[in-house]
């Protein structure tokens, strides 16, 4: 199913590039606020070469429809496909296939790095739990019982959820109680929440944790709903709904990506490899000391909470008038 596409003139000045020029972005989810942002990043990229740029795949958490709008894209021949991998299991041949057929692909977000992805782009998510848990541990002062939401096979969400638990094992007080697989659906994550609040005593939760974008507002608005406010809540993203929620104290916190610049650098990283092709597109540049490709480009992160929400706001709504 296709989001929307930008097709645009060619710019002045600029000889290589053609409208005809097709380029994807493939994820599920893509009606997420995040996937929006993502898609303004590859619009923009778009928009700057003249080429035409649309986004693919399910409105829903769905891994195996996402291989199937992987495929139907590649089917089509593009300049090039970025795709955001739910299940690199899953993902990996057709990835694979793409590549033997002469199609760049470049993964963000979330990686497959078994797969011949010429290089990934996007979050260092070790680094993301880490700092996740680093204002976790200081918050609890390194003692309580804490949850997680997560979705299961989603490489970018495991490294995140090892990287927090790095952290936690310097924090012997600090005890993960439970990991939760909401299967993409924010309103599994919100139900289990509400029993997550019921528990008291020796078995009451201090803290949870949500390492994926949709989860945040509603496991807050579980906890706004229970009064929950002897209870933390970290984030994931940063869609208006969880920044609200920071503002307001709800979510202590929320770690921030950059899917913008992911999907506007992946656009212009599968765009050189179109006009200057590398031959064979299938070699392991992963190991080569002389490969024509990082192995990897970090897009950051960083932790946001009050004393910093209002300037992303700010930047935000700015960005939105443009």
């Amino acid at each position: 199913m296709a989001l929307f596409v930008a097709a645009f003139p060619l710019l002045t000045g600029c000889t290589r590039h053609s409208k005809k020029e097709h380029y994807y972005l493939v994820a599920t989810n893509i009606n997420l606020p995040y996937w929006k942002t993502a898609a303004d990043g590859f619009q923009a990229a778009a928009l700057q070469y003249g080429v035409t740029a649309e986004v693919w795949g399910p409105t829903t958490f769905d891994p195996q429809d996402e291989v199937t709008e992987f495929h139907t894209v590649a089917a089509r021949k593009p300049a090039g496909i970025l795709v955001s991998v739910a299940n690199a299991a899953l993902m990996q041949p057709e990835i694979d296939a793409a590549i033997t057929a002469g199609i760049p692909v470049i993964t963000v977000d979330s990686d497959a790095p078994a797969s011949h992805r010429l290089y990934f782009i996007g979050t260092n998510n070790l680094e993301a739990g880490r700092l996740g848990g680093a204002r976790v541990t200081a918050q609890l002062n390194g003692k309580g019982n804490v949850v997680f939401f997560t979705i299961a096979d989603q490489p970018n969400l495991e490294e995140r959820l090892k990287g927090y638990k790095d952290v936690f094992a310097s924090s012997p007080g600090i005890k993960i109680v439970d990991v939760f697989d909401m299967k993409g659906n924010s309103g599994l994550a919100m139900d289990k929440a509400q029993e997550y609040l019921a528990k008291t005593g020796k078995d009451k939760i201090d803290a949870m944790i949500c390492l994926e974008a949709s989860a945040g507002k509603d496991v807050g608005e579980a906890y706004k709903r229970a009064n929950a406010k002897d209870r933390l809540l970290v984030a994931m993203d940063v869609d208006s709904a969880t920044l609200d929620l920071v503002k307001d104290g709800t979510i202590d916190s929320t770690i921030s990506q950059k899917p913008y610049t992911m999907a506007f650098l992946g656009l212009k990283g599968l765009d050189d490899v179109h006009h200057y092709p590398v031959k064979p597109l299938t070699g392991d540049y992963w190991l080569d000391p002389f490969s024509p490709f990082p192995a990897f480009i970090d897009t950051g992160v960083s932790l946001i909470d009050k004393t910093n929400v209002d300037t992303l706001v700010d930047r935000t709504k700015k960005m939105g008038s443009q």
